[in-house]
């Protein structure tokens, strides 16, 4: 029988939606925890720091420490820090993105013409002008680097367009595709997972609800995939997709049931 140390675990659609805790949340980060598996929380939204996903838990006495929480923005950052000398970006992003960034020593640039890099992400202010800015920055050959490739994200009501709907329309009108998308299930996020987790994939549970992300992921590193059923993956969307769970629950509540079996 396998035994797991640790877990990677999507917020959004898996244990969250907006503010509210999904059926199951508790009873099964209970049962993770008392099976001696560590935690590692991680949401391809750019626009969240881990605080706030600390914040959100802890309103409804579930802990977890800033430490656990990793998101697509502090991967991108990271990449970026360790992988280009180029520190002016443009940046099509959220507030939270362009800080982070501004602390990580890149100057986020409004000029275009002026940027040596291209962050793209989800800015619920996208509009025509930054998309022609976009394609701007694009002209001279910059880098073009995205956050994560969720083109729906879930809203509290229904879903509304991610990053990947924002990268898609840049890459559209540049004709070329980003150099690196970061969020899951990109290799860099796999690493940047295990490293916080110092847990081997072979001994982790990769849990969500997205096939092409959370599940693609879990692959890719070759962890144990676990699919939360959600209104993201239809029956249809996981009887077509080449990607598929080594196990389906209908909640992250089911997990304990299987960890015993």
């Amino acid at each position: 029988m396998a035994t797991y140390r640790g877990a990677i675990v999507d917020m959004d659609g898996t244990l969250v939606r907006g503010d509210e805790l999904l059926s199951g949340t508790e009873a099964g980060v209970r049962a993770l925890r008392e099976n001696g598996i560590s935690l590692l929380l991680f949401s391809n939204n750019p626009t969240q720091p881990p605080e706030r996903y600390v914040e959100r838990l802890g309103a409804h006495g579930i802990s977890i420490d800033e430490e656990r929480v990793l998101t697509s923005a502090l991967v991108t950052a990271e990449f970026l820090e360790a992988e280009y000398d180029e520190r002016d970006a443009f940046v099509v992003g959220e507030t939270y993105l362009r800080d982070l960034l501004r602390e990580r020593g890149f100057t986020v640039r409004n000029d275009p013409d002026s940027a040596e890099l291209v962050v793209g992400s989800i800015d619920r202010e996208f509009d025509y002008d930054e998309l022609a800015r976009a394609l701007w920055a694009l002209e001279d050959g910059s880098p073009f680097i995205g956050t994560d490739p969720d083109v729906t994200i879930p809203a509290p009501e229904r879903l509304v367009p991610g990053s990947g709907a924002i990268i898609n329309a840049i890459a559209g009108v540049a004709g070329r595709e980003p150099a690196h998308i970061l969020g899951k299930p990109a290799p860099q996020a796999g690493a940047a997972a295990l490293e916080r987790l110092s847990v081997p994939a072979e001994d982790c549970l990769v849990i969500g609800d997205r096939l092409d992300t959370d599940i693609a992921l879990g692959e890719h590193i070759g962890a144990t995939t676990v699919l939360v059923r959600s209104r993201v993956t239809t029956p249809d969307i996981l009887e077509e997709s080449p990607i598929q769970p080594d196990y389906i629950l209908d909640t992250i509540g089911e997990i304990g049931e299987l960890l015993e079996n």
